[in-house]
């Protein structure tokens, strides 16, 4: 029988940032997951960070 988990959200100021935070939560590496982007990060005036955050949806494969 296989279970499947439940979608956990993550955000971050970049994408690697998120999944990274993915990565550590769950402790299984990045290949292990299942990561759906739902939105990348968007820059600031001038290119600043912060602007808006990337989020992503991760579930075990």
């Amino acid at each position: 029988m296989v279970i499947k988990s439940e979608a956990s959200e993550f955000e971050g100021n970049t994408l690697n940032e998120a999944i990274n935070k993915a990565v550590l939560k769950f402790g299984l590496p990045k290949n292990k997951l299942d990561i759906k982007i739902v939105c990348e990060e968007k820059r600031g005036l001038f290119g600043m960070r912060g602007a808006k955050s990337a989020k992503i949806k991760v579930t075990i494969k």
